[in-house]
């Protein structure tokens, strides 16, 4: 059985689930920048809690940017982990990994802050 064209099919589909997530992750960035810059309710992706909309306008535009900006790292990671089951070569698969637990750190401590801010704004 010839694998050379299941191989180019498998390579070819995930690039073009890669590209999508990538794309996605451009969006939910972009999405963020507008619920920022337009202040509108309808952008955010998690209710603000009345004791943060206490704190003001550069406490809410964290919060709402914060939360598109992780959902952004999320699809970069699925991007990260579509590349690297195509991935052939070690020393990608390295950079890779190390790409990926970069992406990973970033967004845990993007979480964290967000929760901080939410514990310190309602203490």
């Amino acid at each position: 059985m010839d694998l050379q064209p299941m191989e180019l099919l498998l390579s070819h589909s995930a690039q073009t689930i890669r590209l999508l997530l990538e794309f996605l992750s451009l969006i939910s960035v972009a999405i963020g920048l507008m619920a920022v810059l337009s202040g509108t309710r309808k952008l955010r992706l998690r209710q603000i809690p009345p004791h943060l909309l206490q704190r003001g306008p550069v406490t809410m535009a964290r919060v709402t940017f914060g939360s598109w900006v992780a959902l952004a790292l999320e699809f970069q990671l699925g991007a990260d982990v579509v590349l690297t089951i195509i991935s052939r070569e070690p020393n990608a698969l390295i950079q890779l990994a190390a790409v990926a637990l970069i992406r990973t750190f970033l967004n845990l401590f993007l979480a964290l802050e967000l929760r901080q801010e939410d514990r310190h704004a309602g203490g």
